[in-house]
């Protein structure tokens, strides 16, 4: 009965966000910049998936785009696995590990009962560990102002707006609903002068975080959009529910609401 009451509590949120924008899912333009703060709600392996099998996130903060719409919190993410290549270690002397992998697709984003196509690129991801640590100080005497350290290293604290970097800047503000910045240029991640959600991440956050023997050959990119591939030749990769990512939407696009 409970989560029958918090699904159309979502539900009942994502239409209020939108009829107060003055949009319909049909409508609603998703372009870059527009970042989603999302968690995975379920594990996937390179162990135990086939191609086909579901992908399931939401998001963990909302974000409002360029036409004044909201997408809420708890906002469902769907998508798929492509494709899923287990892990063999080879005894033979000498011999160079086969490498494993496992690579989903993000389909969409399900909004007021409608699904959104998406075209993202992963911008940032954390095991389950590192997203821990980004939303709980832990016990401290010495620090009264509960601070956190946002995945990527800038600072938090629970009861200042400011969010600043290692320097001492301030790259990012703990608004009501979430935290927002201006996206800092970083490795193979670039920058932006609008300010979107980033949730637990730092402004300059870009890669992996956490992921021991992983490395991503894959991230999504205009060519190929909404693929993510994790590839290891030390094990298999997997993507463990409770797993965060900002993903960041690609170029400009409207979307097309389908049942």
């Amino acid at each position: 009965m409970m989560h029958r009451v918090i699904l159309g509590t979502l539900v009942l949120s994502s239409t209020i966000a939108l009829a107060q924008s003055g949009t319909s899912p049909a409508t609603i333009m998703l372009q870059a910049p527009t970042t989603l703060p999302i968690v995975f709600t379920k594990t996937v392996s390179a162990n135990h998936s086939h191609v086909g099998d579901p992908v399931s996130a939401r998001t963990e903060q909302s974000a409002r785009l360029a036409n004044g719409a909201i997408i809420p919190s708890g906002t469902e993410i769907t998508g798929h696995v492509v494709a899923a290549t287990p892990f063999a270690y080879d005894k033979t002397p000498y011999a160079h590990q086969r490498q494993s992998s496992l690579t989903i697709h993000f389909d969409s984003l399900k909004l007021a009962g409608e699904l959104l196509p998406l075209n993202v690129t992963v911008r940032a991801m954390a095991d389950p560990i590192t997203s821990w640590g980004a939303r709980d100080p832990g016990p401290s005497d010495m620090d009264p102002l509960e601070t956190v350290t946002q995945i990527g290293g800038d600072q938090l604290m629970r009861w200042q707006s400011e969010v600043v970097s290692r320097d001492g800047d301030v790259v990012a503000y703990n608004k009501r609903g979430g935290v927002y910045a201006h996206l800092i240029a970083n490795g193979g991640c670039d920058g932006s002068s609008v300010e979107v959600s980033v949730g637990i991440y730092s402004a300059s956050a870009c890669g992996l975080y956490g992921f021991t023997d992983v490395f991503a050959p894959e991230l999504g990119s205009a060519a190929n959009p909404s693929t993510l591939t994790l590839a290891s030749t030390r094990t298999s990769p997997v993507l463990r529910k409770h797993s965060t990512a900002l993903l960041e939407v690609v170029g400009n696009q409207q979307n097309v609401a389908s049942n």
